[in-house]
């Protein structure tokens, strides 16, 4: 075997790893801060902060006597509160003796001290401030993207091979093919506008120029135009690229996306010939289309065949700055869209109406972190985001061991006005473990098998 061969194989890897890492650190750093600072502010004394497991590699002492950490596994993290230990739940004796001994309030400072609402806040905290990340980012992103400006203008034309193009930058498009071109950020009206436009290789643009009502000839809207790959698809195995337009498939010259999707759906996975024109260029590709199951916006799925690739527009539509309560709203509703898809996927799954193959383990998740860094850090930065939801959805379950199965513990403390007996505890302690590694056996077998 050639050693240089692989140079770039094992710099992909590195690359992946290094993705994957930054992405997990990110998550765990913000889900683990959560739970430190609501519990300082709930007066429990944090004794350890450790992004990572096993030997540490760098730490240093605060003043409120917290060890801060980075240790050499950086596969997650934990909090160490004062009085965390198997005494504090009864299996150390001689640590029960010691807890026993406490002032009151020393006692108040330990996590098995403290009053009942400090403990909850402090274990719902990892959660929500997932999900806090996650609104803030999307936000974020909303905020920079802006929102298009009315009517729909032109910022930029993306190429094109051979079409007629007589579009220019800053041209306001006030109707198309006779067509009043409507508010561009309303998604249903736009769609039943763009539902009703022919389906032509050429189209007529009514644009406001220089102060001038002009008519033009421009590309139909929606070219088969590759905007993004998505991450783990045939389109990524075979290095589809964004700004590719596919001319023809299996020699049928195509203009519109509609035209690739339809040969896509219709293929039944059969491998198709994709000619592509990238920057100048002629290539030919072959792939075969993959069974995706796609969330639906009633909650459902439908199965498709996809190859993997999000289509854009022929132009780059014009914005204006997006409000803060704009972005907000938008970052919120983006989250939730994740948790309720999230579950209804799991649902969906347990009842066996989409394949089990949808749930990823640590190689999947590892390599979308090194494809969506290698798109650019704006969709890295969602990726995480969208990551960190999830996280934070994870931990909430109530399984024993997550954040969740703790919660279930305090809400049976709340009712029967005290703990679950040690017994019970580490019983249940042992299924969810058990279950948590099931778990991630079983989306390990699916990263090297689906």
């Amino acid at each position: 075997m050639d050693i240089i061969s692989l140079i770039p194989q094992f710099g992909g890897l590195i690359y992946t790893i290094a993705a994957f890492v930054v992405a997990l650190s990110v998550i765990v750093a913000v889900h683990e801060y959560g739970h430190y600072i609501v519990g300082r502010w709930s007066g429990i004394q944090a004794e350890v902060f450790s992004i990572g497991f096993g030997p540490v590699l760098w730490s240093r002492m605060d003043k409120r006597g917290t060890k801060w950490q980075i240790a050499l596994l950086p596969f997650g993290g934990y909090v160490k509160f004062l009085g965390d230990s198997n005494a504090a739940s009864g299996k150390d004796e001689d640590a029960m003796s010691e807890i026993a001994e406490q002032s009151p309030e020393e006692l108040r400072r330990t996590m098995h001290g403290a009053p009942l609402w400090a403990r909850t806040a402090t274990v719902a905290a990892g959660p929500v401030f997932n999900f806090v990340m996650s609104i803030l980012v999307f936000g974020l992103i909303f905020w920079s993207q802006g929102v298009s400006r009315e009517p729909l203008t032109v910022e930029a034309l993306n190429p094109l091979p051979g079409t007629i193009q007589g579009l220019q930058n800053g041209d306001e498009i006030v109707a198309i093919a006779g067509i009043a071109t409507p508010d561009f950020d309303d998604a249903s009206t736009w769609s039943e506008f763009t539902a009703s436009l022919p389906v032509e290789p050429v189209l007529d643009y009514t644009v406001i120029r220089d102060d001038q009502t002009i008519d033009v000839a421009g590309p139909w809207l929606f070219p088969p135009l590759v905007q993004q790959v998505s991450p783990r698809s045939a389109a990524m195995d075979i290095q589809l690229q964004a700004g590719d337009v596919i001319t023809a498939v299996d020699g049928d010259p195509i203009f519109a996306f509609a035209q690739l999707k339809e040969k896509v759906e219709s293929s039944n996975g059969r491998p198709l010939l994709l000619n592509v024109w990238r920057d100048g260029a002629d290539l030919e590709f072959a792939l075969a289309p993959r069974r995706t199951d796609e969330p639906q916006p009633d909650g459902g799925f439908v199965t498709h065949w996809r190859i993997g690739i999000v289509g854009g527009m022929m132009l780059e539509p014009a914005t204006v700055p997006a409000n803060v309560w704009d972005s907000l709203s938008g970052g919120v509703s983006q989250t939730v869209r994740i948790v309720q898809g999230s579950l209804s996927g799991m649902w969906h799954m347990i009842t066996g109406a989409i394949s089990t193959c949808n749930i990823s383990g640590p190689i999947g998740i590892a390599e979308t972190s090194g494809a969506m860094a290698s798109q650019g850090a704006e969709n890295f930065i969602f990726f995480i985001a969208v990551l960190s939801t999830a996280v934070g959805l994870l931990n909430l379950f109530p399984i024993p061991a997550l954040d969740g199965g703790h919660l279930v513990f305090y809400a049976y403390e709340a009712v029967a006005g005290k703990p679950p007996s040690d017994k019970a505890l580490r019983v249940l302690m042992a299924i969810g473990v058990t279950l948590i590694l099931s778990l991630m056996l079983f989306a390990i077998t699916n990263d090297l098998f689906c």
